[in-house]
């Protein structure tokens, strides 16, 4: 009996301490500093980024300095073959956006990717170099640059150009993530670093290609890039292998700059990417279909809380199917589609007591005359100047075509285009004729790189990878800060769960909700996925706190770190 009793008293001692242990993680801090932060996807970019701060450097600096060492260190969704959406604000309270997303090639045709019977032919918009789109990235740092940068280009650079001399650590998510695609290197490649061998844990890897074009970057700025030995290697490499794209895709590229999507939300602005990202409409469409419940009443992650967020997912991702497009070829009503009483009406069919089917949910009515595998980093600097940029590659090392003179992978962001109307992309997006292919047209993308502000003040920078589940997981983390009042690493560290319209399933992380709540909901009749290998977006996020400090939000889904001073 004496035994027995010791044995209750050892089990309840060990799961006391279990509990605590678990809720003190996730109510941890994340880190702090008094100055300035970047938080990224590598380590070693977060603490390049700062040191170019600690140098007199701006966040608009420090955001080229990040980017490009991101290219060298996470190749995963870093690049210099890809592209992407920056929001800034400045500290004197100036915003603004800038679109350095791909376009399709002037080669490029609506059909190109179906059969001649009109059936979409298997993988060629995601694999090869049919599936690249002409890169952004490059022309995007050099207008940032040129409009902000406080530091020579060269002192920007020379970074990740040390760093792909050096090379860098390979940590074990890395080496699985590499032992995946291997197989799709050797389809799209006739030979990379990546088939040759295979990539351990802690095991360096070194881009001398990669450092040379960086180099020659370094040397002969932007034309390098898009008219010099780099556009030649580029287009050499992709027609080799059976692509489209040209010596005049390059050189007749151009970044554009963008007015921001801005809307309140609680006493808050929201400051958000506008199209080619679906981004920042359909987040205001979210924070605006919640915003006339109480959240705290609900609960955070409870059956109601997670049936109301859902059904306003359900409706934004319906219109964003239809209605979203580049805004330089076709006309979207953005202003009928943030309207408070078309949201309101968008609601009026959600019923507590049951799910609404996505088959009887489709766009709106309106009369008018995106990647898993991206990455997102967040920048405020020692000014004030808060910068969030979202880049990719789309899937995971893009087309996987590897450019091997240069020392980088091209991305596959044609998929991201509707291949064929009302047929889902590779993240199960449907499309409508809004985001068709035309020659130099920008397809449309969820990346959402967001501001947050408060009494006109910075509050927040935020936003994600994760394909189609960006806008879920930027409009979760907002709510947790805003209405749950929780830290930056508190509420990036919290499960999360998504709703895309089509497929009509509520995609839940795998042990972040108890029995009870999804039982619950399955009793309303929502379909759930709990696949063990989902991962809801990798959110890193900077909160300003009451006291002026800055706290990082790094996703502990990923190898993500934060570096401050």
């Amino acid at each position: 009996m004496k035994q027995l009793l010791l044995f209750f008293f050892i089990f309840f001692i060990f799961f006391s301490c279990k509990t605590y242990q678990n809720n003190s993680a996730k109510n941890k801090s994340g880190v702090l500093a008094h100055n300035a932060m970047v938080v990224s996807a590598r380590e070693e970019a977060s603490k390049i980024g700062v040191e170019i701060m600690k140098q007199g450097g701006n966040a608009f600096d420090a955001m080229i300095a990040t980017d490009l060492a991101l290219a060298v260190a996470y190749p995963f969704a870093g690049n210099i073959g890809g592209g992407g959406f920056m929001v800034y604000r400045k500290n004197n309270g100036e915003i603004g956006a800038l679109d350095f997303r791909e376009k399709a090639p002037l080669a490029a045709s609506k059909n190109m990717y179906l059969d001649s019977l009109g059936n979409i032919i298997p993988s060629k918009s995601t694999l090869g170099a049919l599936a690249i789109g002409v890169p952004g990235t490059i022309a995007g740092l050099f207008e940032v640059h040129q409009k902000f940068g406080s530091l020579p280009f060269s002192k920007l650079i020379q970074p990740a150009i040390n760093l792909a001399k050096k090379g860098v650590v390979v940590t074990e998510k890395q080496a699985k993530e590499l032992e995946k695609y291997r197989t799709d290197f050797k389809l799209a490649n006739i030979n990379t670093i990546y088939i040759d061998k295979q990539w351990y844990p802690s095991d360096t890897i070194k881009y001398p290609k990669l450092a040379e074009t960086l180099e020659r970057i370094r040397d002969f700025g932007k034309e390098e890039f898009y008219k010099g030995k780099t556009a030649e290697l580029l287009v050499n490499r992709v027609q080799q292998l059976g692509g489209i794209i040209t010596k005049e895709d390059l050189a007749t590229y151009e970044a554009k700059w963008r007015k921001p999507i801005v809307f309140d939300y609680k006493k808050h602005t929201i400051i958000s990417m506008t199209l080619p990202s679906s981004g920042g409409i359909c987040l205001a469409q979210l924070l605006k279909s919640v915003e006339p419940y109480d959240l705290k009443k609900l609960k955070h992650n409870t059956t109601a809380y997670i049936q109301l967020l859902t059904e306003a997912e359900r409706r934004a991702y319906a219109d964003r199917a239809h209605y979203l497009g580049d805004m330089d070829f076709v006309e979207v009503p953005i202003h009928q589609l943030l309207n408070h009483n078309y949201i309101k009406d968008r609601m009026q069919s959600f019923k507590w007591n049951q799910a609404t089917k996505s088959t009887e949910i489709s766009h709106g009515e309106i009369t008018v005359t995106e990647s898993d595998e991206t990455t997102h980093y967040s920048i405020v600097d020692q000014f004030g100047n808060a910068v969030a940029v979202t880049t990719t590659l789309n899937g995971a090392y893009g087309s996987k075509v590897f450019v091997e003179e240069g020392g980088f992978f091209l991305n596959n962001q044609m998929d991201d285009f509707s291949i064929k109307p009302g047929v889902a992309n590779m993240f199960g997006l449907i499309g409508a004729e809004a985001n068709a292919i035309a020659p130099k047209k920008r397809m449309l993308s969820s990346m959402t790189p967001t501001i947050v502000e408060k009494d006109g003040k910075l509050l927040m920078v935020l936003g994600s990878p994760g394909g189609s589940t960006i806008i879920t997981s930027v409009f979760q983390n907002i709510l947790n800060v805003i209405d749950f009042n929780m830290g930056m690493q508190e509420s990036v560290s919290k499960p999360r769960f998504h709703h895309q319209w089509l497929p009509d399933n509520i995609k839940l992380e795998p042990n972040g909700f108890i029995n009870e709540i999804k039982i619950s909901l399955q009793s309303k009749g929502y379909q759930l996925d709990e696949n063990n290998q989902i991962i809801i977006g990798k959110v890193d996020a900077i909160l300003v706190l009451p006291n002026g400090k800055l706290e990082a939000g790094a996703d502990p889904r990923g190898d993500d770190k934060a570096a401050g001073f």
